[in-house]
């Protein structure tokens, strides 16, 4: 059978093929990617369309350290200016610090716990920041 458009003519046939998502003969249209429209109610950012993203995920924002800064696994206390990174990869979530712009990465003291649902990644660090960004001291 053929598709049908969902406009008529002045004499009510059809005016041309279109499926607006439907077939004449009931057999649902082929799936079709369409990445980047932003329609998708649980879609991931960065996440590969059709499953579980692949890769750590992270977020990451500029802080302030407040008084007696924040206590690292490598260097011990690290203060002023620093990014926090909140990562998740293999279930895990963990906390890391670095001096604003330097390169290396020092692990959060006590920064690390299991993570079952990685849509609470957010959540996580956005109390993270709250807790170790002290702009006023």
């Amino acid at each position: 059978m053929s598709e049908r458009s969902a406009g008529m003519s002045g004499h009510g046939t059809p005016t041309g093929p279109a499926t607006a998502g439907m077939s004449v003969d009931g057999t649902p249209p082929a799936p079709a990617d369409v990445s980047g429209a932003g329609m998708s109610a649980d879609a991931v950012p960065g996440a590969p369309t059709g499953g579980a993203p692949a890769g750590p995920q992270q977020r990451v924002t500029d802080i302030t350290a407040g008084p007696g800064g924040v206590m690292t696994d490598e260097v011990g206390v690290v203060t002023g200016e620093l990014t926090l990174r909140t990562e998740l990869a293999g279930g895990q979530v963990t906390l890391s610090v670095q001096y604003k712009d330097a390169d290396e990465w020092y692990a959060v003291t006590g920064g690390r716990a299991p993570l079952a649902d990685p849509a609470g990644l957010d959540a996580v660090h956005t109390i993270a920041v709250a807790l170790l960004n002290r702009p006023e001291g």
